[in-house]
């Protein structure tokens, strides 16, 4: 049927018709000749993909998680609130709300108090300390501060201690936790400190 209503229109139709179809085609293969020799011939975009690649692939090896190593735990009734006392000293500012974010994951309410501001309100107590140090990440040469080091105590209000655990820098390797954020070095040591299980 196509066929048929194509011969039955006029001529100029028909040539003004063939030569948009050429134009489009010329114009499809003008672009493509452009387009596909800048990235097919041109190393670059390789590069650059090359490049993109190994960075997310590096960063996201590095960035695992951390884990709870030298943990000590002493048999205790559940804990359900803890008072963490505030360390002016630590360089870590995200220390305490990742910590009161791992607690509240284990359904422990947690409050902050300034160091020695001892509340008889508070049977559990969580004393911390964090270290940072600086390096530079994969194909970045910026220094950049990372946490090397989390001590976690919990004491009873008599001081007594009831577990502690720690997370320690691994120093490298495929499963290095040293550009993992604050909170993912802290969710292990803190499962450890409050079940006894690294």
């Amino acid at each position: 049927m196509k066929a048929r209503l194509a011969h039955h229109r006029p001529p100029a139709l028909r040539r003004n018709a063939r030569l948009t179809r050429t134009l489009a085609r010329l114009g499809t293969l003008g672009l493509a000749a452009a387009l596909g020799g800048c990235s097919i011939l041109s190393p670059v975009p390789l590069l650059e993909l090359a490049k993109g690649t190994a960075n997310v692939t590096s960063v996201a090896v590095q960035s695992s998680s951390g884990k709870a190593s030298d943990t000590v735990y002493h048999l205790h009734s559940t804990v359900k609130t803890v008072c963490i006392e505030y360390n002016p000293t630590a360089p870590v500012a995200d220390v305490v709300p990742a910590l009161q974010l791992e607690l509240r994951k284990h359904a422990i309410e947690s409050r902050v108090y300034q160091a020695n501001a001892w509340n008889q309100h508070c049977p559990v107590w969580l004393r911390y300390t964090a270290y940072m140090d600086w390096g530079t990440q994969p194909y970045n040469d910026e220094l950049r501060p990372y946490v090397n080091n989390i001590s976690l105590t919990l004491h009873n209000d008599r001081g007594q201690v009831l577990s502690t655990s720690n997370y320690r820098f691994d120093g490298g390797g495929f499963n290095s936790s040293k550009w993992a954020s604050t909170r993912d070095k802290l969710g292990p040591v803190v499962t450890a400190l409050v079940t006894g299980f690294e």
